[in-house]
């Protein structure tokens, strides 16, 4: 794929979140994954009460499997603009797949003026950003390797964050009540100047949602010069 269909995955106008795209969305996840959720896995959401009643917020979850972003969307009221790495939009399926689950493209390495262009678009929408602070699935017991990104967002939409806690979503199961995926939904946290402060806030609070243990990057970086006890 050219540099340019690359561009146009990451800059979304506002017509390309339509009712279409909505509907889509919907079909999917609200109905055929959400059978799935409720016949294998045996889904439970606590905290709907958390989610605010405007779009004004970021959804941050932490990551675990492929299967979090259409659950998020699932159990959301609001349609979700999802991020994705810009290498899944070289495939061509999956191009098309997550374009029409209203995600787009971004670069995990920088942070773009399309995807801030994007994002603002979104919050002017009735559909609401989501983004995984982890950038990447991590491994169960642990909320590490957070980009300070989702923060940095948060900082100039002037949008809040919300935490969510996903476990179990990491096991595969196929056999009907034989899996259990719970989603702890967080109290939002209120947009600051302080990013670092953001960042720590949401880690503490997955810590509490999923029973992870919350690694600070300073902790992280500790970890690999061998001076943490």
């Amino acid at each position: 794929m050219s540099n340019k269909d690359k561009k146009s995955y990451s800059t979304r106008n506002a017509e390309q979140f339509n009712k279409w795209r909505r509907m889509f969305q919907f079909l999917v996840c609200k109905i055929f994954y959400m059978i799935r959720l409720k016949l294998v896995y045996r889904l439970e959401v606590h905290g709907i009460e958390n989610i605010p009643k405007d779009n004004n917020y970021i959804i941050c979850p932490n990551h675990l499997s492929t299967l979090d972003p259409p659950i998020i969307v699932a159990v959301f009221p609001r349609s979700i603009a999802f991020m994705a790495k810009k290498e899944l939009f070289d495939i061509k399926f999956l191009r098309w797949w997550l374009d029409w689950l209203g995600a787009f493209s971004v670069n995990r390495e920088s942070l773009a003026p399309s995807t801030i262009k994007t994002v603002l678009t979104i919050k002017k929408s009735d559909w609401v950003l989501g983004m995984f602070p982890q950038g990447t699935r991590g491994v169960p017991g642990e909320i590490k390797n957070v980009s300070s990104g989702f923060a940095g967002l948060a900082k100039i939409t002037k949008c809040a964050i919300l935490p969510v806690g996903l476990t179990g979503t990491n096991e595969v199961k196929r056999i009907p009540f034989t899996g259990k995926i719970i989603v702890n939904i967080g109290k939002p946290i209120p947009y600051s100047d302080n990013i670092e402060d953001m960042v720590n806030q949401w880690g503490q609070s997955v810590e509490e949602l999923t029973g992870f243990k919350y690694v600070a990057e300073s902790d992280s970086e500790e970890e690999k010069i061998g001076v943490k006890e």
